[in-house]
């Protein structure tokens, strides 16, 4: 479904990512482990064209994106979970998820709503409530529901346990098995190796801007010195 060819990105002068090579098959769920820094939401940004390569390619469905604007690449499926969640405070978690409508091909409106209340329960309870009263897992989770507004065919989700207790971790970690079960593709971007390695069936570990290491959770889990030495943490 996704294809990174040899891709660089830069800042200005500053050269970001080196010769990134990453793929996802349809349906897979494939994390992006990396200290702060790597360049994990620099590849998210990459993708969507938000900070565009400077070479290399991008291909989704078989064809090349690269070059494409970001609200092109929206209209294709591929939504981005940005990291900080970034929703309307001042709006009401229903005003949220109707703001992500606009634009958007959406044929049931309804029905939309309906399946983003299913999807979390808590949503629905709070759909009158002004976003500045949510708690952080809340905002997270209005966030991923949010983007799954339409037809989303590549979720791409950048630190969303970024700031979470371990109690709302553990959820949102049920909600990307939920939301891999719907047969929607997930790259996610983590440094909670815990999560990704029981969220996810393949990973890269990124560090300063190269792929130092790709393999299965079982391949990861039977290397421990790798999660150490990149990450700092044992498996």
């Amino acid at each position: 479904m996704l294809e990174l060819k040899a891709v660089h990105t830069y800042y200005g002068p500053s050269h970001v990512l080196h010769g990134i090579d990453l793929s996802l098959a349809k349906g897979e769920a494939v994390s992006v482990m990396g200290r702060n820094g790597a360049g994990k939401t620099t590849l998210m940004r990459t993708i969507m064209a938000l900070t565009p390569a400077r070479s290399g390619q991008v291909i989704f469905g078989g064809s090349e994106i690269t070059r494409l604007r970001s609200h092109v690449i929206f209209g294709k499926g591929i939504r981005l979970v940005p990291q900080g969640r970034r929703v309307f405070a001042k709006l009401t978690v229903e005003e949220n998820l109707r703001l992500a409508m606009v634009g958007t091909k959406v044929a049931d409106p309804p029905g939309e709503m309906k399946k983003a209340y299913h999807r979390f329960p808590i949503l629905g309870e709070r759909r009158r409530q002004r976003v500045r009263g949510l708690s952080g897992g809340e905002r997270q989770m209005l966030a991923i529901a949010r983007a799954l507004i339409g037809k989303t065919v590549l979720l791409l989700m950048d630190e969303p346990t970024e700031g979470l207790a371990p109690l709302v971790v553990r959820e949102l970690h049920d909600s990307i098995l939920k939301i891999k079960g719907e047969g929607v593709t997930v790259l996610l971007a983590e440094q909670n190796a815990k999560l990704a390695l029981s969220a996810c069936d393949r990973h890269y570990i990124l560090e300063k801007g190269e792929i130092r290491f790709t393999g299965t959770t079982e391949t990861i889990s039977q290397n421990g010195d790798v999660m150490l030495q990149y990450l700092g943490v044992s498996v």
